[in-house]
């Protein structure tokens, strides 16, 4: 994650010696961290002199956590957000990465607040599995003496809108703790209501929380998230790059249409590690607002407002609105406007209204059920755009000043006309070579390589999902890793769908790539997955396991990667001789010491 921090050389400390603190404090929990704060303050101040209030130690009451539960990093910048302000009303405060909590020390916590993302199908954020396991777990603490604040980030094109904050609230008040304030549950458009929401929080916490000293404070602005200083680039600022290549990487004849994307970033200096991802802004397809305004009975040189912000119609559409994505909000709003019958009725039906949303994209919906809104009163119903993350598919020790992204295009029908996705139609089909494209770097440090390069590794990547695994294969060979890898790949045709087949054979020729495990669904009458080459492959992948091997999961999260999982599972049980309950404790172990690791999406 990123924070701002001041630099190493401006504190009073020398590098060895912050180091040493660093490790002698590596396990101790918020509070402890917090008391050893006032408790070295009194070190220091211990004459009559100094105001005792300071040198008193911080008690656990007086130390707010804020645990971050990020999957594509809003979380994560709400969480800092949230940190700032506190620390300007000099509220000492510990903002820690949910991958990084040590959970089994909630029930200390006095004071918490978790900022929630959801994933799949309702699941937590991949850093907050073993956190949300364990407060449902028969383990749970008794929070009868915490305090607690939610703010949970979802999408509501999704069915479980934003459901691992509600599970996160749930769960809390179940085990006894006390809510500060009501759960928030933010769609893609959430800043608004975020900064209302931290307002209303830092002032229900000044009631509760002493203003601290500023040397009290020095601990926290020091702080415990991971820091990477990779440029002034972000997701609000971008890089303003160039295409450099356009590769369909798929047969002709393959119904899959997967490109290699490679970026020039220039003399940029932006940075990434394998395993982040790359964001990506685009715009949207010209033709496809023209087919929407006209649709419309409109001529797109209205003048509509997005906030503050004049604009003409046509611009608001391509650059501004999401037009691919449609969400059972949008159809219920559009139906109430259109007073379709048919649209109408969905209102109603949860399930219906959803299926119908998935399915059915915002254009088409206007051409089935025609209506002739006001350009502002329609401009009213849609989202702000909102960038798409790919998982790099290149190591900078490799690539150097260029980024490769592995995207698979969406194309399909819809009454015979021919539909594309936003992101992907506009990387695929109307990117030029050179020409220029907005990116930023999504740092991922739950995706991580074993920093003990002799640890073996195991990636499963079906489909896309092996872009990160190219990366990582790059990177081990330019460090000269010494571990074993092996690559479990999957896709529908072995001729027509084998990714990066060339890369693969060379690495395993040259003794990088150990095994390579392929799973071809449609090559033969009986559908083969990775998880069933996972479960033939099981007692080799239990040794590899005993040995420190590090698992990797990266694709589909709905149905590959509970798949996958539960055959480790199985691995697990069979292997290790353990009934389904410790296996399930095994894995949750291999995930807290991350070498189990998921990008799943």
């Amino acid at each position: 994650m990123t924070k701002k921090q001041s630099p190493i050389s401006a504190l009073p400390v020398s590098v060895e010696q912050l180091t040493r603190l660093q490790t002698a404090v590596d396990d101790f929990s918020s509070h402890q961290l917090a008391w050893l704060s006032g408790y070295l303050w009194g070190m220091v101040n211990q004459t009559p002199s100094v105001d005792t209030a300071a040198n008193a130690p911080i008690a656990p009451e007086e130390t707010v956590t804020i645990i971050s539960a990020s999957q594509t990093g809003n979380a994560r910048r709400l969480s800092e957000q949230l940190r700032e302000r506190l620390i300007n009303e000099k509220i000492n405060v510990n903002l820690v990465n949910a991958g990084d909590y040590k959970f089994k020390q909630i029930d200390k916590e006095k004071l918490l607040v978790i900022v929630a993302s959801t994933q799949g199908e309702g699941e937590p954020a991949e850093e907050a599995v073993s956190l949300y396991k364990y407060l449902y777990s028969k383990k749970a603490p008794n929070l009868a003496e915490t305090c607690y604040a939610i703010f949970a980030l979802g999408d509501s094109s999704y069915e479980k809108f934003c459901q691992a904050g509600k599970d996160f609230d749930n769960q809390l008040a179940q085990l006894g703790a006390t809510s500060l304030l009501e759960r928030i549950d933010a769609d893609v458009e959430y800043q608004t209501i975020a900064d209302e929401w931290v307002d209303n929080l830092t002032q229900i916490l000044k009631a509760r929380v002493p203003a601290q000293s500023a040397s009290q404070l020095l601990t926290t602005q020091a702080g415990s998230v991971n820091e990477i200083h990779s440029s002034p680039y972000s997701k609000t600022a971008p890089l303003t790059a160039s295409l450099l290549s356009n590769q369909k990487i798929t047969s002709r004849d393959s119904q899959k249409d997967v490109r290699h994307i490679e970026i020039d970033l220039g003399d940029s200096g932006l940075r990434y590690q394998p395993g982040d991802s790359l964001g990506v802004w685009f715009d949207n397809d010209p033709a496809l607002v023209d087919e929407l305004v006209a649709l419309l009975w409109l001529q797109g040189d209205e003048d509509v407002f997005i906030g503050k912000q004049r604009h003409s119609l046509r611009d608001a559409l391509i650059y501004q609105l999401e037009l691919t994505q449609n969400t059972h909000l949008i159809v219920e709003k559009y139906a109430q406007l259109s007073k379709d019958d048919a649209l109408l009725a969905l209102i109603s039906d949860k399930k219906a209204i959803l299926h119908y949303a998935q399915t059915m994209p915002i254009v088409d919906m206007v051409r089935q059920a025609a209506a002739q809104p006001t350009a502002q009163e329609f401009v009213d119903l849609l989202r702000p755009l909102t960038p798409r993350l790919y998982s790099i598919s290149s190591s900078q020790a490799e690539s150097e000043d260029e980024v490769h992204a592995t995207v698979g295009v969406v194309r399909y029908d819809i009454d015979g006309k021919a539909r594309t996705g936003g992101a992907s139609g506009f990387l695929a089909d109307r990117l030029n070579e050179g020409d220029e494209l907005r990116v930023f770097i999504e740092h991922n440090d739950n995706f991580r390589l074993p920093s003990d390069e002799s640890k073996p590794v195991i990636m499963i990547g079906p489909g896309t999902g092996i872009a990160p695994f190219r990366a990582f294969l790059q990177q081990r060979d330019n460090d000269g890793a010494t571990g074993k890898n092996w690559l479990f790949f999957g896709n529908p045709h072995f001729v027509d769908d084998f990714l990066y087949q060339v890369e693969w054979q060379r690495y395993v020729k040259d003794g990088l790539l150990t095994r390579i495990s392929l799973a071809w669904s449609r090559d033969q009458a009986q559908k083969i997955y990775v998880q069933d080459k996972l479960r033939e492959q099981g007692k080799e992948v239990w040794d590899w396991l005993e040995q420190g091997a590090h698992i990797y999961v990266c694709g589909d999260a709905n149905r590959m990667a509970k798949d996958v999982e539960q055959a480790l599972l199985d691995i697990i049980s069979q292997y290790g001789s353990m009934d389904s309950e410790q296996a399930d404790e095994f894995l949750s172990e291999l995930r807290v010491t991350r070498r189990y690791q998921r990008d799943v999406y």
